[in-house]
């Protein structure tokens, strides 16, 4: 489904505990994902990186600390933040968990509260346009709690497909984006577009951006996809 949500992937072995987290990411706005183990979740990050990962450390087979040392040695998914469960409390597990590439180590027993404030501090730095923060490039701002965008103080109308767009190159300025890319973070990976649609709402997104004048921001890379700069 096309969304502005966030995507979070919850490898958790514990029914209960998995879905009393799945519950509370659904209801404060996410899209979740979950697995139960550590080979089906490195299955489901290379079907679709997700926007952060919370994993369990002592899972079965294939642990959390292996599914996190796997993941931030690939450069597809070295910039997914994970954020490491585990009962483990002792401060040398911690580092551990942390020098193995984890961004961030949550004791359990925890407080689901202070778990998903974790997780948006997280996705603050990441993925600021989905916890509403405010984006600027050049004379672009983009202000994601409003809905707005203006240009050299100009606003500018998009639909709502130009605008997830706009948010997701503006979160990562010079980054190339392929239509595959695009489509998976703009219109979710259930949904079936054709990549030629891409090009069909880029076309759009510059005519928008351009409407008042400027040159267009939007870079069109031979062969790879596009870039915002």
């Amino acid at each position: 489904m096309a969304t502005d949500q966030p995507s979070v992937l919850l490898v958790e072995d514990e029914p209960a505990q998995r879905e009393v987290l799945r519950y509370n990411l659904e209801a404060d706005g996410f899209s979740v994902t979950a697995a139960e183990n550590g080979e089906e979740a490195l299955l489901l990050v290379d079907e679709a990186a997700p926007d952060l990962i919370v994993l369990d450390w002592m899972l079965p087979n294939v642990s959390g600390i292996e599914v996190c040392r796997q993941l931030k040695t690939r450069s597809d998914t070295r910039s997914v933040p994970i954020i490491m469960l585990s009962a483990r409390s002792e401060e040398v597990d911690r580092v551990r968990g942390l020098e193995t590439g984890a961004d961030d180590y949550v004791i359990k027993p925890y407080s689901v509260i202070e778990l998903m404030a974790r997780i948006r501090a997280q996705l603050r730095r990441t993925r600021p346009s989905v916890v509403g923060q405010r984006l600027e490039y050049e004379d672009i701002i983009l202000d994601a709690e409003t809905h707005r965008v203006t240009r050299d103080s100009r606003e500018l109308k998009l639909g709502p497909t130009e605008f997830r767009l706009l948010s997701t190159f503006m979160e990562k300025p010079g980054r190339v984006w392929s239509r595959e890319q695009l489509l998976d973070r703009v219109w979710g990976r259930d949904i079936y577009v054709d990549t030629r649609t891409v090009d069909v709402h880029i076309g759009r997104l510059r005519k928008a951006l351009c409407k008042h004048g400027g040159d267009d921001p939007l870079r069109t890379v031979r062969g790879a996809g596009y870039a915002l700069g």
